[in-house]
């Protein structure tokens, strides 16, 4: 029986930091909360993670942070279309590579081990639940917008009064994706690298 949402933020690379919530379903309470940084962090989550089989759980989709020739191309990178033809356009440097692969084959291991495991794409999924504000993305104002929406409109009363990090925010979206899941309230809208992207 599942008993706990899992959601885990991840960032494109150990210098960034991720966050990682874990949210009790019966009572709605957030019973853990943290930042890791290296792939051996989440491993070492994974490992000592005592419910993991009643558990279902949301990782985040990182932006590909590669570096590309060309100011146009790296502020283009996300917005630009791609067409189902291999030929239209030339992948020159992977420019076309959307998301960071980082931190799939764990989750490919843990999918194949029986976990309830699924993938989302946090800025979709911040729309979804109308948590977008019209703040720069990731700035201060940005994140508490996040953390006031998160305690008045879904009742997470026991987060703290001072700032959180915004890994930690997405981390607990990630949970509430998941408890979505749960009710079939989410839909897939795309795999990546065998893993469903819900929404």
């Amino acid at each position: 029986m599942i008993t706990h949402s899992v959601g885990l933020s991840l960032a494109p690379a150990s210098s960034i930091e991720s966050g990682v919530a874990v949210r009790e379903i019966a009572t709605g309470n957030l019973i853990y909360v943290d930042k890791l940084f290296s792939m051996n962090d989440v491993q070492l989550f994974f490992d000592n993670y005592p419910s993991l089989k009643n558990s279902v759980i949301c990782v985040s989709l990182p932006w590909d942070n590669t570096m590309l020739e060309g100011k146009w191309r790296v502020l283009s990178k996300p917005y630009q279309l791609i067409h189902q033809s291999v030929h239209a356009f030339v992948n020159k440097d992977n420019w076309t590579q959307r998301f960071s692969t980082r931190g799939c084959e764990l989750f490919s291991r843990l999918k194949d081990a029986g976990v309830d495991i699924y993938r989302f794409e946090v800025y979709l999924t911040r729309q979804k639940f109308n948590l977008y504000s019209n703040y720069k993305e990731r700035s201060s104002a940005d994140c508490k917008f996040l953390q006031s929406a998160l305690k008045f409109e879904y009742g997470i009363d026991n987060l703290p009064v001072n700032m959180m990090p915004v890994a930690q925010l997405e981390a607990i979206v990630g949970a509430l994706v998941a408890e979505e899941k749960l009710k079939n309230n989410a839909e897939k809208i795309f795999e990546f690298k065998g893993l469903d992207v819900i929404n």
